[in-house]
């Protein structure tokens, strides 16, 4: 969890602002949930490992008697946790409104959530996420229009060539019944068959078989992925067919082609119909709550994933009785920030009025208002010293001209120079 200096803050702030005004853009409208979720609701075995990760609130009123009386037994504890995701929440925000809301909502959600991770760099234990929701809407336009915000988001941010791997949680499953992997198998299967990108075909197969999974299985997944493969065409049928074994079932197939139409009618305007989306039959994207389409945002300028989301078809049900077709994509916020080049809007002038001693308040207070009247953003300050110093640290948090002030200084006698 961190503090932030103004220039960060402001850095994080700007940044935010593009990120809502291009989701709202595309017709999404913001929401707010409370930071604290029920424990049991954070604990119901839909947030995979994160529900390890959450921080929980001790029940009230409890005295050193209950608390060893419940000490084996976390949910006697505590009743309340702090939010590990954004989904969970809006979940239970839809389930409580529906008949608030229209058939088909789109959601944005930009808030922070906590996890009690191991603080290393990346990895924080309060960060900020960007969501935005579709719910009611089970086609492939769902998918279509959070990938095309999404990238036109990034565009507008200044980063430019991303890229999205998708896969669907259906066809993943199918493709493990297919190398011989049981029903009973397939959870562990999937979380060694996660680390692909970093220990590659020979460690994954190799874990597989200390997990001691179906040996035959294992044969079956390494030549697979050892198999002769075509340069990569595409995205389309033909590609997709050819990343997955015989047997994957054709409603599947065409939904994941239905969505790269799509997607390419939606970046038609600007791309020439180009669409960014690369199909990648190992793609699992670990939540429990996955049902269809899942996806990753890629970035050729890092090796690391800078977002991802997916099909939640099954989690509305759980608190409303009726499924609710449901699907996300969140950015990672904390690693985008690190991307954008810095930056000020240049339609709002930052002025520091440097004063000398005995310059009366009133007069002060006067030639800050009549900037702040004419659209510039004002900071006083008393001359130093070490004028450079003043000056550096006014540049240093995004100031960019300044003037001097003495007694007989009026507003058309103040002159503005510019912070070098």
């Amino acid at each position: 969890m961190r503090d932030f200096l103004p220039a960060d803050k402001a850095r994080r702030e700007r940044v935010l602002a593009i990120i809502r005004d291009r989701y709202r853009a595309h017709g999404f409208d913001e929401i707010e949930t409370p930071v604290v979720e029920d424990y049991d609701r954070l604990h119901a075995g839909i947030g995979g490992d994160n529900e390890k990760l959450s921080f929980s609130v001790l029940r009230r009123g409890l005295d050193a008697d209950g608390i060893r009386a419940a000490a084996e037994d976390p949910a006697a504890l505590a009743d309340l946790g702090l939010r590990y995701d954004l989904t969970v929440p809006l979940a239970r925000f839809y389930a409580s409104h529906r008949g608030e809301l229209p058939g088909v909502f789109r959601a944005i959600q930009i808030a922070p959530v906590w996890r009690a991770e191991r603080p290393q760099k990346g990895r924080y234990r309060q960060f900020v996420q960007c969501d935005i929701d579709i719910i009611g809407d089970a086609s492939a336009r769902a998918e279509a229009e959070l990938i095309a915000a999404t990238l036109d988001t990034l565009a507008a941010l200044g980063l430019e060539g991303a890229t999205v791997r998708i896969n669907d949680r259906r066809a993943l499953d199918a493709l493990l019944g297919a190398f011989g992997f049981t029903p009973e198998e397939r959870p562990g299967v999937l979380i060694t068959i996660d680390k692909l990108d970093k220990v590659g075909p020979e460690g994954v197969a190799a874990e597989l078989r200390e997990r001691g999974v179906s040996a035959s299985a294992v044969d079956a997944f390494a030549a697979f992925l050892h198999r002769p493969r075509a340069a990569a065409g595409p995205f389309g049928e033909e590609h997709i067919r050819r990343e997955l074994p015989e047997g994957i079932a054709d409603d599947v197939v065409a939904h994941l082609v239905a969505l790269g139409i799509a997607v390419a009618e939606a970046r038609s305007h600007g791309d020439e119909g180009a669409v960014p989306l690369v199909f990648d039959p190992f793609l699992v994207r670990g939540m429990g709550y996955y049902t269809g389409t899942i996806f990753e945002l890629a970035h050729p300028s890092v090796a690391y994933s800078l977002g991802g989301g997916g099909r939640y078809d099954g989690m509305i049900g759980r608190f409303l009785g009726t499924d609710v077709p449901a699907v996300g994509f969140s950015i990672g916020f904390e690693r985008i920030v690190d991307l954008v080049e810095a930056g000020e809007d240049a339609a709002v002038p930052a002025v520091v009025l440097v004063h000398d001693r005995d310059v009366p308040l009133p007069q002060l207070l006067g030639l800050k208002a009549a900037l702040v009247a004419e659209g510039a953003r004002v900071r006083l300050e008393q001359r130093t010293k070490n004028l450079r110093a003043l000056l550096e640290r006014a540049a240093a948090d995004g100031y960019a001209s300044f003037a001097t002030v003495s007694t007989a200084t009026t507003r058309e006698t103040l002159e503005l120079k510019p912070l070098g």
